[in-house]
Formats: C-alpha cells, structure tokens, sequence
C-alpha cells in the first residue's frame, strides 16, 4: 500500500535535474519533501535549485496529478521504496549516491543482502554461457542471490540459471518496471518476479533508452557484494558496473578468455588493472567469506519470536533441563511453556532430549549433546 508520503517521493523523482545529490538538499532545507512540493518557485532556488530546474518542476507540478500517478503504480501492483523505508536495501543505501526511490516488482528478503552481480556482453560465446551458468550454480547452491540486468546474453542467462537452480535472482532494468525490456524477455521477467524482484529508479511507464542502462548499471553494483564479468567488449557496459563497483569498494571478478575474442578483450583487461582472475566460482565465496551464509541464516532464525520464546530462551543453555523445572523458572503455565518448546523446536531454538528435557541451540555446530 502506497503511503502519503510515498506520493511526493514519486512526484520529485518526474523532475528532470533532481537525483539524490538535489533532493537531499531539499529535505535538508524543508525538512520534508511535501513543505518542498509546495514551496514557491523563489523559495526553491533559494533552496538551490537552478532557475531551469525550478522551471522544469513548476511545469511538472502543474501537469501532473500525484494521486493519478499513485493510483496507476499501485492497480498494476507495483511497490515503492525510498530512503526512509526500512525495507529500502542497506547495501545500495550505503552509497551517497543510492537513488531515492526504488520501484519493485516482487520482493526482496534480508538474504538478498548476500548478492553477487554476473554481467557480460550480449554476443555471449558457447565458452561464456557454459561458465555463466556453472558460476550461478554453484553460487545458488551456497544461498546466493543472483543480480543482473536482464538484458540479452550473459544477463539472461544468469536470471535463468539461477532459477534453474532453485535460487532466487534480482533484475535492475533501464526502464519502468512495467516496460521489459528486450520484449523477449518477458516471461522470464514473470518468473524473476515470483522468484525475486524487478527493480528500477526509473518512473513506472519510462521506455528503455540507450541513455537509461549505463546509470542502472550503479544499482547493480551497489546492491551486490561482487560484481563478476564473464565476457564483454573492450567497451562493453558491463565494464561500466565494475567501474562503480570498484568505485563503491566492492569486488570485482574476471573471467579471462581467449585473446583473439573480441568477447574476452573487456575481461583480459579488467584482469589487467586488478580485477580477480576468476578460475574457479569457489573462489568468489572464499573471498567474499560466502561459505559462512548458511551460519547466517541459521543464526537468524534461532532469534525470539515474543515475549515467551525469549523467556524460554533466557533460562535454557547447551544442558538439557526438565519442562518442570523450566515452567518453574519462568513461572509461566505449563500450557504455554511445551507449545512455546514445540515451536521453538521446529524452528531449530531448542532441542528435546529423553525425557521431556530441553537445551538450547545458540551456535552452530552446537547441536551434538551427548546425554549421559
């Protein structure tokens, strides 16, 4: 459901000349964007707008109906993120320069945090769909999230690996997230929807323009903790996501190719200037310390629920004690306590030994108990 708020977020993000640098300087100023919406074209510039750009957002305000622009996002359901929502990706906004609003197609879960971008030319060799696709198996297999552009070549097929393998997988597009682009992609589009997510910062309804895919290719490097070019042109765009990733203090992997190729030019030359030569897809998750995602995750979800679990929790430690002695601990109902322990069981919290006696799993590999 899209908020208030969310509306002038939307409204800002129409204005040709303000990105996050501009409208971070609004919110400084007025404190909220719908003061800054409403303002006057003299209390704009004084807020440091350009004259042109001021000009630009007065036309804008008076053409367009937010609560149209809302209605039309939300009917074809469409999600909007921004810099104040807590689901808006912590590793893209990190960056200065993380766009103010996001569009999503989909969802994005915590795990998504632990994301690698695979990018590469459209004109992708027999060699290079073979590595692609053996790169995102193995980096599914370990809880990866596969992030890409969905554009032909080793875009598409990354998404498609990745869902081939079970995995989950994200594309940033160089349009509105209701214009897929290339159109033959567009089923594959729907299945990155139910499995993962379609994003973009450009506004619902924008057509793809050569212009619009060099600035994405920032989303997908600042979302991702490496960015892995598998093939490309000397002056290929996926050069360009390992400049900003680069740039942002991320990783970068290269698959070195034949040196005749015109596809390998672009990764020899990354490998030149200090990219990781990249021989085996187990090295990015030695690099990266990826091996320990499933402890991550274990670890999460052996967090408290409420108020009982933490209480159960609280009293429990790695020796195994009586229900008695536990609702006698915590001075709870009896009822309360063995339907907690049930769901605290299936969840991997505690573990019951002989004799309705319980212990608490905290780390992993802590599991083994030997019960004398």
């Amino acid at each position: 459901m899209l908020t208030e708020n969310q509306k002038y977020w939307v409204g800002f993000n129409l204005v040709k000349g303000i990105g996050a640098v501009r409208l971070q300087r609004l919110l400084e100023y007025f404190g909220d964007l719908e003061t800054a919406w409403n303002a006057s074209p003299e209390t704009l510039c004084e807020a440091g707008l350009s004259q042109r750009i001021v000009a630009n957002f007065v036309q804008l305000r008076k053409d367009v109906d937010l609560a149209d622009v809302l209605q039309a996002i939300q009917a074809q359901g469409i999600r909007v993120l921004t810099w104040d929502d807590e689901d808006y990706p912590a590793r893209l906004k990190a960056l200065d320069t993380a766009p103010p609003v996001l569009f999503l197609r989909g969802e994005l879960i915590p795990e998504d945090e632990w994301a690698v971008a695979i990018v590469g030319t459209r004109r992708i060799t027999a060699y290079g769909r073979q590595v692609t696709e053996s790169i995102v198996r193995t980096l599914v297999r370990n809880g990866v999230t596969i992030i890409s552009g969905l554009a032909r070549g080793v875009d598409g097929i990354a998404h498609k690996a990745a869902l081939d393998a079970g995995g989950r997988t994200i594309a940033v597009l160089g349009s509105g997230v209701d214009r897929i682009y290339p159109p033959e992609h567009r089923g594959l589009a729907e299945q990155i929807a139910q499995n993962g997510a379609i994003l973009s910062d450009y506004s619902v309804g924008t057509h793809p323009d050569a212009r619009n895919f060099p600035p994405r290719n920032r989303i997908i490097a600042g979302l991702s903790m490496a960015t892995v070019v598998v093939e490309a042109g000397r002056k290929s765009g996926a050069l360009i996501t390992a400049e900003f990733a680069a740039e942002q203090g991320r990783e970068v992997f290269a698959v070195p190719g034949n040196v005749l190729t015109p596809q390998s030019k672009g990764t020899n030359w990354l490998i030149q200037q200090g990219a990781h030569p990249l021989l085996d897809p187990e090295e990015i998750l030695q690099t990266l310390d990826l091996t320990m995602i499933s402890a991550h995750r274990q670890a999460r979800t052996v967090l408290p629920a409420d108020a009982t679990e933490a209480q159960l929790f609280a009293v429990l430690d790695h020796s195994p004690v009586h229900v008695d002695e536990i609702r006698s601990r915590t001075n709870l109902p009896i009822e309360q306590v063995t339907a907690a322990l049930a769901m605290m069981e299936l969840k991997g919290m505690v573990r019951q030994v002989s004799g309705m006696r319980y212990y608490a799993v905290r780390e992993v590999g802590s599991d083994y108990h030997t019960d004398k």
